[in-house]
């Protein structure tokens, strides 16, 4: 406790150091927070990269200071950019003597600009020898020394500003997922997919099984609900007319958190007129190599302690055969819901008296399978009580055309060959009313709209929803999902996020 105290009078001080060091630069005329621009050249690598070119040429760098040496007449400094670090040779003859004595009081943190020639050391660094240093921004607060050291990962996400400047992998992280968002409208678009926008704020949160956010609207006196999934506005558009569709945005489901999920996070959607889910399984393949390549160089990934190749053809195997596989009962073979309710008391799968013989067929599906699905598989043609939005197999009205995209057994998107029949997808709604009627907080409430624009006509669509988050963690080996969101969910402390 009194070596605490001791630590905590130390920061003080080194606080109260820093906060002198501001006012004795204020009383001098430098006042850095009155600096509004800096002329950056160059950043780290591509000096680097450029060695050849720049070697002798003046440059122009700005970053955070990490390190510094001071020796005498002549120090070392080493700034940190977007792109990494860089050094700077800083001598006393070069800058100048006030120039030079302002250096040696920068701290740790402060922002700096540094213009100077492009050199490489005796010891091979390629650096920059400094003719001028510019204070852009006075650090009041003190870095972690060994931040990464931290087993309390908590103070990482609710500080994610100083993990990004702690962490170089934290950063590569969030460039990556910028790829993956920026490969994936590369390859829709030239697809022919147009990117659109729908409403996240509505009357009627469909389209998903989840339980939605609730506020209220003051200006209409209304109470409205936060979107769980982005599926049925996009829909109506396929009505309209625009034949290929996608939109990539915030989702919210009032759920838990753990290691896979978020309150809100990341969905992309898309819908193409005149196909069916074959095509979007063909579309899937397609997506996660060129997205996979573009991110990482690879089409085989590696996440933790698995390795799943995308360059061979995906696994397509469907819900009924998959669970016979691994689990041994063939629901092929069982005709009634009491056969279904004997097959899962006998192999401890609990179910609730709700549950019909299409639900007890998924809890098998989650009990035993999901975890095998290591290698890119489609699991196909799922049970109708389960999907409410969803086209019936032609002659065998038990299931629909429908996949869900596992990977290191993960559902990594879900797949129909869309309802377009009115009057299917209105009796779909009547019986997710009585599940919500029975206590079932996660169905669907019909939504008369988007029944009346079932009505207008809508053609043949294939549909797909991905959740990037995951996405992003398997294509940077992030172990949890708020490694991959910069501003994770989290409870506040004390009446304030801290």
């Amino acid at each position: 406790m009194a070596n605490q105290q001791n630590q905590e009078q130390d920061i003080n001080q080194l606080l109260k150091v820093r906060r002198e060091k501001l006012k004795d630069l204020q009383e001098q005329g430098k006042d850095p927070f009155l600096i509004t621009k800096y002329n950056v050249t160059h950043h780290s690598k591509e000096i680097i990269s450029q060695f050849e070119e720049l070697e002798g040429k003046t440059v122009s760098i700005a970053g955070r200071m990490m390190a510094k040496r001071v020796m005498g007449k002549a120090s070392f400094c080493h700034i940190q950019d977007l792109q990494g670090k860089m050094q700077s040779y800083v001598a006393r003859d070069s800058v100048g003597e006030e120039p030079y004595a302002d250096f040696k009081k920068l701290d740790v943190g402060d922002i700096i600009g540094i213009k100077g020639e492009v050199f490489r050391t005796k010891t091979g660094e390629i650096s920059v020898h400094a003719s001028e240093i510019t204070l852009l921004s006075k650090s009041l607060q003190i870095l972690p020394e060994k931040f990464h050291g931290l087993t309390n990962t908590d103070i990482r996400y609710r500080q994610r500003y100083v993990d990004l400047i702690m962490n170089e992998e934290v950063k590569d992280t969030f460039v990556k997922r910028s790829k993956v968002l920026s490969s994936i409208r590369r390859y829709l678009d030239s697809q022919g997919f147009m990117e659109v926008e729908t409403p996240m704020l509505v009357s009627n949160a469909g389209g998903a099984a989840a339980r939605p956010f609730e506020t209220h609207f003051n200006a209409l006196d209304e109470d409205l609900k936060l979107r769980i999934s982005l599926e049925l506005y996009l829909k109506r558009l396929i009505v309209g007319g625009m034949e290929r569709v996608y939109e990539i945005g915030r989702v919210f489901r009032n759920e838990g958190l753990d290691t896979r999920h978020n309150p809100e996070f990341t969905l992309m959607e898309l819908y193409q007129a005149f196909t069916d889910y074959h095509g979007m399984m063909d579309l899937t393949e397609n997506l996660y190599r060129y997205v996979a390549k573009e991110v990482t160089g690879s089409e085989v990934l590696t996440y933790g302690e698995h390795t799943m190749d995308l360059s061979v053809p995906f696994e397509r195997i469907t819900m009924v055969d998959a669970v016979k596989k691994y689990s041994g009962v063939d629901f092929s073979e069982i005709h009634t819901l009491e056969e279904a309710r004997a097959a899962a008391k006998e192999h401890h799968v609990e179910f609730e008296e709700r549950h019909q013989k299409g639900d007890i067929l998924n809890l098998f599906f989650e009990e035993f399978v999901e975890e095998h699905l290591i290698q890119p598989t489609f699991v196909m043609d799922h049970p109708v009580e389960i999907s409410p939005l969803t086209k019936k197999k032609p002659g065998n009205p038990e299931y629909v055309e429908r996949f869900e995209f596992f990977m290191n057994g993960w559902e990594m998107a879900n797949a129909y060959s869309e309802l377009n029949d009115p009057i299917d997808q209105r009796e779909r709604f009547e019986a997710q009313e009585k599940l919500l009627a029975a206590g079932d907080e996660e169905a669907n409430h019909t939504d008369e709209d988007f029944l009346n624009a079932l009505m207008i006509g809508m053609p043949p669509t294939g549909g797909i929803g991905f959740g990037i988050d995951r996405m992003v963690m398997m294509m940077t080996n992030s172990p949890a999902i708020r490694d991959v969101l910069l501003f994770p969910t989290m409870k506040t402390l004390g009446g304030k996020d801290q």
